[in-house]
């Protein structure tokens, strides 16, 4: 274990944003974790995970901790379902691709998300219609003060969209170590329905999709819509897609005929934030070397040098916008640091 001083996090974070870490490790064990926590020389101190779902707008006054423990493996095997155990520091869509060739089905929609496994329940992350809570079987914690490892069960985690207890009341207090998830063996559930998964498999001329075919689709999907972070800085999407009442989407519809949706419940809506951002005129804004991204609204993106505090500003100007023609409130989907 090497403890850094005043290390730029330029290459740990997606938006390419230039900030300085006044202390900083890499972390590969268990053993790590725990000698690190035992240090009083450094009170502060902040996990970064993958560095996919952030935005730095200043230099980290803290011991900076990047968790990197690999392995996979599997708990337990019925006929019909498997418990796969992922430590946090596996790549998410490495993991994704590993359950694919063992022809586990449940992660295939959410090929291609950038991110560490770790990170994963802190965002309850998603994508064409599928969530990780809908194959979350549970996840080890480590709490940053008492040094206990906890395991949370889905009911322990309180998902939500795009939200769970790691981002509320237990943010910043724990450590996520590994994710349990409970994948299918066989009689794979297919979930297609979702954006242009449909139109792409018939391009593809796949008419009996498997998951890897589903899989495939999304990848595509996601490559011709998202930049690659490692050509344009960006975080993926920058905004949760607003939920409002029926009611609102009632008076949207009036002025915007046009305005799609997707049901929630009897009462409520999803409305697209891309749609919602590009209809106010955002999609393809370059203001230098940051702006929005010409193929998909809801990406905001640093071309080279910008600063977060830049790109927040921009965010904060799309808000109030949105707010202003909508009447509707638009949040972030990123951590703001």
């Amino acid at each position: 274990m090497n403890i850094e001083h005043n290390v730029s996090l330029k290459p740990y974070n997606t938006f390419g944003i230039e900030v300085i870490a006044k202390h900083f490790v890499i972390l590969p064990s268990l053993e790590d974790i725990h000698e690190v926590l035992a240090l009083k020389d450094y009170p502060k101190k902040y996990i970064l995970g993958g560095g996919s779902n952030i935005l730095l707008t200043q230099d980290v006054d803290a011991l900076v901790i990047l968790v990197r423990i690999k392995g996979i493996s599997i708990i337990s095997k019925t006929d019909d379902t498997v418990l796969v155990k992922a430590n946090a520091g596996e790549n998410w869509h490495e993991f994704v691709l590993w359950t694919l060739e063992q022809d586990f089905g449940g992660l295939e929609n959410l090929s291609l998300i950038p991110g560490n496994v770790g990170t994963s329940p802190i965002q309850n992350i998603g994508a064409y219609g599928i969530e990780l809570k809908d194959v979350f079987e549970s996840c080890e914690a480590i709490h940053l003060d008492t040094k206990t490892t906890t395991t949370f069960y889905k009911e322990d985690c309180e998902f939500g969209y795009r939200n769970s207890i790691f981002k509320q009341h237990a943010k910043g207090q724990y450590i996520i170590t590994a994710v349990t998830f409970k994948l299918t063996t066989k009689n794979h559930k297919l979930n297609t329905n979702y954006g242009a998964i449909l139109a792409e498999l018939k391009a593809m001329n796949v008419r009996e999709p498997s998951i890897q075919d589903i899989s495939k689709a999304v990848i595509s999907i996601r490559q011709s819509k998202l930049p690659d972070p490692k050509k344009i800085g960006n975080s993926g999407s920058f905004f949760k897609n607003p939920i409002v009442p029926k009611s609102v989407y009632l008076d949207i519809l009036n002025q915007f005929p046009e305005a799609p949706s997707y049901p929630v419940s009897e009462t409520e809506v999803k409305i697209p934030a891309g749609w919602l951002i590009e209809t106010a005129g955002f999609k393809g804004k370059c203001l230098g070397n940051y702006g929005v991204h010409k193929n998909q609204a809801l990406v905001l993106v640093n071309y080279g040098g910008a600063s977060g505090a830049e790109i927040l500003k921009l965010s904060e100007i799309i808000k109030l916008t949105i707010a202003r023609i909508f009447n509707i409130t638009i949040e972030s989907e990123v951590n703001i640091l």
